[in-house]
């Protein structure tokens, strides 16, 4: 189902939280399994708060955001975590899904989470259903997907084919580079993530007229530094420069609660490090936790401020 491949003994659960080993095979925990998806729903006007907005075309009617519980890592940053209240989640249908996606003035579909890893097969077959639908009314329905990425390379696969084919947008969050940083603040290897990655720019990017793939990485204080930045930047630049990254300031969530707020002086340092490594297409989210807009930060590149927090 995702990289992990975990292999848990008789009554335990998975890695994700939302599997369980029953008569030495996986089921979901849930009753009805694979025929319905744990989620929450919800529709959000356009432009949305996306990780992709700032260059996704979508800009009026409604985004259907589909927040999946459950997830393939364990962040300890997770500004997430609700998904792993499994309690609170509804089960859907793939064809109830399908139906929400074709409400009227809907432009969209963002699957997200958590991570939609450990539901992929459902995710897709929701998808598809909604693709069918859409073509059978005249509509046009983009489905994307903002995930962590490590799921398994052929699920991946068919999720990316189906964003392609829909003009939909594919979101990687590219945690940490360092394999020791990555299993101290993820629980699991982001090794996949990369792998993943590569394996769909070089398999789509081809064929795609739009900024169909992107990513993401959390500025996390005293982890994710611009050395950090800067090795994963060199990889998205190695293979196209073209292709959009955003950095991520972060707010204090989960077992890191203690922590503040990225500073000004690491958001630039982290940018200027992306610039260097040749990435042409770069952004900042989450600026107004610094009061800052993205015209006054880039000012701040710009100027050549030593200290940006003064």
């Amino acid at each position: 189902m995702c990289a992990n491949a975990c292999a848990p003994g008789e009554g335990e659960l998975g890695y994700c939280g939302v599997r369980v080993v029953k008569g030495g095979r996986f089921h979901y925990v849930w009753e009805g399994g694979a025929e319905k998806g744990l989620l929450h729903s919800y529709y959000d006007p356009l432009p949305t708060n996306c990780c992709a907005a700032w260059f996704c075309g979508a800009k009026r009617g409604r985004n259907l955001a589909v927040f999946f519980y459950g997830c393939n890592f364990d962040c300890l940053f997770c500004q997430n975590a609700q998904h792993k209240h499994l309690e609170d989640g509804e089960l859907v249908t793939a064809e109830e899904l399908a139906e929400r996606a074709l409400a009227p003035d809907v432009e969209c579909v963002c699957f997200f989470g958590g991570s939609p890893e450990p539901q992929l097969p459902f995710a897709i077959r929701a998808s598809r259903k909604a693709m069918e639908k859409a073509r059978k009314s005249g509509r046009r329905i983009r489905i994307c997907w903002e995930w962590n990425g490590a799921g398994n390379p052929n699920l991946v696969r068919q999720a990316a084919e189906i964003s392609l084919e829909t003009g939909g947008i594919v979101k990687f969050d590219l945690k940490a580079w360092d394999e020791k940083r990555a299993l101290a603040l993820c629980g699991v290897s982001t090794r996949p993530s990369f792998e993943n990655f590569r394996m769909v720019a070089e398999e789509f990017l081809p064929r795609a007229r739009y900024p169909f793939l992107t990513a993401t990485t959390l500025l996390v204080p005293g982890y994710i530094d611009e050395e950090e930045v800067a090795k994963i930047a060199e990889f998205i630049a190695s293979i196209s420069p073209e292709i959009p990254y955003s950095l991520l300031v972060f707010y204090p969530a989960f077992c890191m609660a203690d922590l503040g707020i990225t500073s000004r002086e690491q958001v630039v340092r982290c940018f200027r490090a992306a610039e260097r490594a040749g990435l042409k297409r770069l952004y900042v989210g989450n600026l107004h936790l610094l009061g800052l807009s993205f015209t006054a930060f880039l000012s701040l590149v710009r100027n050549g401020a030593s200290d940006p927090q003064n």
